[in-house]
């Protein structure tokens, strides 16, 4: 007996990149969230007017710099995946697509180095 075969065979490329991306811009969404309550929390227990010595305060141990980096990484990675399917949806020509594209990574890394310079000089 020979098998039947119905209907072709379809492959199917990317599935599942949507629900990663879907499920990382849900992530860092709860990352910044929960980091904002904790600089929040930080503000509003600093006794007196916050000037620039109190705020910088804050920032001052090395715990709070790098759980401030680490969600600015994660900030930036909520960016990537929402501004990269804005570009894919809306912007059809294939050459200006990639240059937004380029440009996007290129803004991005320069605001993690810069933030990486602002967070250390403190």
């Amino acid at each position: 007996m020979s098998s039947v075969n119905y209907g072709s065979k379809r492959i199917v490329t990317g599935a599942g990149y949507g629900f990663r991306d879907w499920l990382a811009q849900r992530v860092t969404a709860v990352l910044m969230a929960l980091f904002t309550v904790i600089v929040l929390a930080q503000v509003i227990f600093t006794s007196g007017p916050i000037g620039y010595e109190q705020w910088a305060g804050i920032f001052a141990a090395q715990w709070m710099k790098v759980l401030t980096f680490c969600v600015i990484l994660a900030m930036l990675m909520h960016v990537w995946v929402g501004i990269r399917d804005i570009w894919m949806d809306y912007i059809k020509p294939v050459g200006v697509r990639l240059v937004l594209h380029i440009a996007s990574i290129v803004w991005l890394v320069g605001c993690a180095g810069w933030s990486i310079q602002a967070l250390w000089r403190l």
